[in-house]
């Protein structure tokens, strides 16, 4: 009997470590996270999970174009870029768009590819964000994130990568239409229409005293310095930093929140900054009347539909909505009085539709 059990657990030992052994081959070949290698060949880069795969993917690409932004960046299609600046892109998104999330990523990028261009969309709220990575306190995966694969055993022998992204990623490259282009787009089978973003703006009932345009100084300076310091580290890069037409009820909003002047603040100066660097091209988007107080464009604040985002990239591509140091102050004061003129008169015809938050 004592025989016959050593024979069993030997057999029971050598067969569970064959078993993990083939599972973390399986997932070292295929690499559904593109930590190892970029996609095989025959099989498509299936880019849907940013938390998980814009690292590696960063990592392990060919490419020499950064598209890099927030969720409002992930619905272009990197087509667009390739072909209007002869390039090959590669999207780098964080959701929230915080600088510090966004510059970590370029440095990734950096570390070992020439990079001619950087898409960059810089978010109104990231310029007022804490100037720290977001990463960590917010659980993504962080063994993904650094150069230690001996830290890799919760993606190397995890059932999800193993029985459902691996076999997703083969499907989507074999059977299915999936562009690559529309790496981690969210759009398909979203809603951009007046009665969606109406439905989803619940507005303030009180009105808050206007803040002191400074008051977001610190982390203004902050955030205008870790951009820079990418900028300047790499004067070689074309920089191509465009500022989103969020829609009119955000301008509401802000104005409600008593922060108008110093979300304009803000932006004079950081085009102000930006605009000094050689290697700095600057778009603005905030006072395209046509787009923002359409409420057909968007799905709720802030995020506007795919259209929009080719709209954005065919205009970078034509030099259009360009800020330079001779309209610079011109497109704020634009913007300042596009701001009052939604609060005074344009939500007027939609205020009867608007939720109101009674508990504010």
């Amino acid at each position: 009997i004592f025989m016959m059990a050593k024979r069993f657990l030997k057999y029971f030992f050598t067969g569970t470590a064959v078993l993990l052994l083939l599972c973390i081959l399986l997932v070292v070949t295929f690499d559904p996270f593109y930590q190892y290698h970029k996609p095989l060949p025959g099989l498509k880069a299936v880019l849907t999970d940013k938390e998980y795969q814009c690292a590696g993917s960063l990592k392990n690409f060919d490419y020499d174009a950064v598209i890099a932004g927030s969720s409002v960046s992930e619905n272009y299609n990197n087509h667009w870029f390739d072909e209007g600046f002869n390039c090959t892109s590669i999207k780098a998104i964080r959701s929230y768009g915080a600088t510090a999330d966004l510059c970590y990523l370029l440095d990734i990028a950096f570390q070992d590819h020439s990079i001619n261009y950087v898409f960059y969309n810089l978010d109104p709220s990231a310029l007022c964000a804490d100037p720290v990575t977001t990463f960590e306190s917010t659980g993504c995966p962080m063994y993904l994130y650094d150069d230690n694969h001996l830290n890799d055993i919760e993606y190397l022998l995890n059932k999800d990568v193993l029985f459902e992204k691996i076999p997703y990623m083969i499907a989507q490259s074999l059977t299915g239409d999936y562009d690559e282009g529309n790496s981690y787009n969210w759009a398909q089978w979203k809603s951009f229409n007046e009665d969606m973003i109406l439905g989803l703006y619940i507005r303030k009932m009180n009105i808050e005293d206007m803040k002191p345009e400074t008051c977001y100084q610190d982390k203004l300076d902050g955030n205008l310095a870790l951009l820079c310091a990418e900028i300047e580290a790499h004067p070689e890069t074309q920089f191509k930093i465009s500022i989103p037409p969020y829609s009119m009820l955000w301008w509401d909003n802000i104005y409600r929140n008593g922060e108008t002047e110093s979300y304009l603040y803000n932006m004079e100066q950081a085009m102000e900054k930006l605009l000094t660097y050689e290697n700095v091209e600057l778009y603005y988007f905030l006072n395209d009347r046509e787009i923002v107080t359409d409420l057909d464009n968007y799905m709720d604040l802030l995020h506007f539909s795919p259209e929009i985002n080719q709209y954005i990239c065919d205009s970078m591509i034509r030099n259009d909505h360009k800020v330079t140091e001779a309209n610079c102050h011109e497109i704020i004061e634009d913007s300042r009085s596009l701001a009052y003129q939604v609060v005074n008169e344009l939500i007027k015809p939609y205020e009867d539709r608007i939720k109101v938050d009674i508990y504010d």
